[in-house]
């Protein structure tokens, strides 16, 4: 196994609270990283028939036969639970006693606010950071980053990255948000991923994509909805402040796993990325989720957003840190050059709130000034 660094996290909040959930992308590593880090405890999958069954139809027997600690796995299938382990957690008084895994948002949340308020602490956990892989030994280019993306077991096991990307798409994006939305029309769905991989980096457009695909935009906005409670794409929303601009309003769409929309555009080997015209847009993907991940495994909810104005002037990523606000630009070109700060002097001019700025790109140099620092990708911390 890979160590992660949110292990730290949830321990420490295990011991303040009875019941703590990991929700995050299936095949992230949450079963995994649960069973590590609280090794004495029972675990139940609830993805098992026979599990589910008893624990919709006799919850009482299912607690009886399962007493915690536990290990609650995909405990999306059977959010009703969250009630009966409010009754425990509260006749109880330990902490710690549950560790709750799913990977939808959907209809979670507010089954866990409802039953389970002042009692959960609720973490993320997304694939493995740059420097998760490199502690554990594993260092790669650029390009292939791009298509191996982050899934630990990729990493881990050595799989080949389009084989394993194929079969998740057809076994957890098919069949579950098929099964989830009712979807009917499943080459279109098809079409509309890919569509939606064309598109990362950018400013979403249900119009554009409801012309592209034949789907209503209504049908279209549903669907987004169900692939981000399901952690398949990430939505960055824009930085709004009193400039006295008209500024843009739109989130920018990325997908939680750069290799996946590799996958999904056909790109196959680093040699294929590095000639693709939507390299820097992949290379944006990878750097904005690397930020989102690490704010993630320090137990923080991403305080991220982007900049652009209806004149086009943008900053691909403000990160909103006690009260300031740091500017990044995110350049995949492997050669540094001075006018890649250009969007952050400007930046700095609008508002008193920010700060010195960062410049990741793909090269080997830091390079520092009194306006921003560069850095390599690899050591970019947020």
């Amino acid at each position: 196994m890979i160590p992660r660094i949110l292990a730290t996290e949830l321990i420490a909040l295990a011991g303040q609270y009875p019941v703590l959930t990991i929700l995050g992308p299936r095949q992230s590593g949450k079963t995994t990283l649960a069973k590590m880090a609280f090794p004495a405890y029972s675990y139940v999958n609830l993805e098992n028939p026979e599990s589910r069954i008893m624990a919709v139809d006799d919850p009482k027997a299912f607690f009886r036969l399962n007493p915690p600690p536990l290990i609650l796995d995909e405990i999306q299938r059977t959010p009703q639970l969250c009630s009966w382990i409010q009754v425990i957690v509260d006749e109880s008084g330990r902490k710690g006693d549950f560790i709750l895994t799913g990977s939808s948002q959907f209809g979670l949340r507010s089954a866990i606010a409802q039953s389970l308020a002042g009692r959960n602490a609720l973490t993320e956990l997304y694939p493995l950071t740059i420097s998760e892989l490199a502690a554990a030994g594993i260092q790669l280019e650029r390009d292939q980053f791009l298509v191996s993306g982050f899934f630990p077991r990729i990493h881990a096991d050595r799989q080949e990255a389009t084989r394993a990307y194929r079969n998740y798409i057809q076994t957890y994006i098919e069949r579950d948000l098929r099964n989830s939305l009712n979807i009917k029309n499943l080459p279109a769905f098809e079409r509309f991923l890919g569509l939606l991989a064309g598109r990362i980096g950018q400013l979403i457009n249900l119009n554009s994509l409801a012309s592209d695909t034949g789907v209503s935009s209504t049908t279209l906005a549903e669907w987004l909805s169900v692939l981000e409670a399901s952690f398949i794409v990430y939505r960055l929303k824009p930085y709004f402040e009193n400039f006295g601009k008209r500024l843009v309003k739109t989130p920018k769409l990325y997908f939680t796993d750069v290799g996946l929309a590799s996958s999904l555009l056909g790109i196959r080997t680093a040699e294929a990325a590095a000639r693709d015209p939507l390299l820097g847009n992949l290379f944006e993907n990878l750097v904005v989720m690397e930020a989102v991940k690490q704010a993630s495994n320090r137990g923080e909810a991403p305080a991220l957003y982007f900049y652009r104005d209806q004149n086009g002037r943008e900053v691909d990523l403000i990160i909103e840190r006690d009260r300031k606000l740091i500017p990044v630009e995110i350049k995949a070109s492997s050669t540094w050059n001075p006018e890649f700060a250009k969007n952050l002097r400007w930046f700095q001019t609008l508002s008193p709130r920010a700060e010195c700025g960062m410049v990741i790109y793909g090269g080997e140099n830091r390079i520092e000034s009194d306006k921003y620092r560069a850095f390599p990708f690899q050591e970019a911390t947020f």
